[in-house]
């Protein structure tokens, strides 16, 4: 029993002798990765209601919404329409071959055409994370003029394009 004792010992005294004697080894690596700037839009329907002829002009609003990486700057522009005919200084609804005349403004005042970018203005804005949406407002009138008095009746529609530049 004592040599099984002994060579318990021995084993065990050998174990951490190597133990002690053993060296590490140690490096490091970098991490890294690059954020590429990206945006999103979502766009709410503008809404005029109802239009009685000769009872006066209408105005409505609606919200652009841009969610873009964090410090990105970028510009919304929205085009002419899709109606034939419409242009950024006189953007058309339509319904068949009648036209309904309107504009898109950056303010609430009516001063400045919403333009795309060629005429007309642009509105800029700066990115705050993809989590907030930065609300651009459209003000929309609809002109209770001649040409608007002399319409048919009946719903009028037309899409515009929005486009954001970062």
């Amino acid at each position: 029993m004592r040599k099984i004792l002994t060579a318990t010992m021995a084993a065990a005294a050998l174990g951490v002798a190597a133990t002690a004697g053993a060296a590490t080894a140690t490096t490091t690596f970098g991490v890294s990765a690059t954020v590429l700037k990206t945006c999103s839009v979502a766009a709410a329907a503008l809404g005029f209601g109802n239009y009685t002829p000769a009872a006066g002009a209408l105005a409505a609003n609606t919200t652009v919404n841009v969610k873009c990486t964090k410090s990105t700057p970028f510009t919304v522009a929205l085009n002419g329409g899709t109606t034939t005919g419409g242009t950024i200084a006189q953007r058309l609804m339509t319904n068949g071959t009648d036209t309904l005349q309107y504009n898109l403004y950056t303010t609430a005042g009516f001063a400045t055409i919403f333009g795309d970018g060629v005429s007309g203005v642009t509105v800029p804005g700066v990115g705050t994370g993809l989590a907030t949406a930065v609300a651009v407002t459209v003000f929309g009138s609809l002109p209770d003029n001649a040409a608007n008095q002399a319409v048919s009746t009946g719903a009028y529609a037309d899409t515009i394009n929005v486009t954001v530049t970062y």
